[in-house]
């Protein structure tokens, strides 16, 4: 079994050769470079917070520390998911395009959920207020009203779009298995 692979990293290049789907294909990519830069965000923002609290003695601090990573965790996992669901399903039974596609385009919703988020919960000293791009002769104002109202929701609920597209990686992989 020369062509299996070998665990998360070798799940990439596996999936992305046995895959049919070229989204699918387009995710493997996207979802990688996606994957590292969050990764390394997380890992370059635990050590400021270890370099900023190095001198206060353990407890809450840990914790905290600890709740880093587990949010980072929570980020890259879904990122990942999809790549590995279709790894192991090529790996155990074979081809299936429209199970590639759906684990992909709900794989491209979790990353755009991510985003979603982040704006829920950027800090109200923070918020810029939007205003409408540009293409050419065409002037696109539609998304002011939306990013208008996700400034106004509470922070908190900027958890909600990643955790609901989450469970939508998870659902489709479980109705299309």
């Amino acid at each position: 079994m020369a062509d299996d692979y070998g665990g998360v990293f070798g799940a990439f290049p596996y999936a992305f050769r046995h895959s049919e789907s070229w989204v699918f294909k387009l995710y493997v990519l996207v979802g990688a470079l996606a994957s590292v830069i969050v990764s390394l965000f997380v890992v370059f923002g635990l050590v400021v917070l270890i370099g900023q609290t190095a001198a206060v003695p353990g407890g809450s601090l840990t914790l905290s520390r600890s709740f880093y990573v587990l949010v980072g965790l929570f980020l890259v996992a879904p990122l990942v998911a999809p790549v590995l669901f279709v790894a192991r399903r090529h790996r155990r039974s074979g081809s299936d395009s429209r199970y590639d596609l759906s684990l992909a385009l709900a794989g491209f919703v979790f990353m755009v959920s991510i985003y979603v988020g982040l704006v829920i919960s950027v800090p109200t000293d923070l918020q810029t207020a939007p205003q409408p791009f540009t293409l050419g002769p065409v002037t696109i104002s539609t998304l002011v009203p939306v990013v208008e109202l996700l400034y106004d929701l509470p922070p908190l609920y900027g958890l909600v779009p990643p955790t609901a597209c989450a469970l939508l990686v998870y659902g489709v992989h479980r109705i299309l298995r």
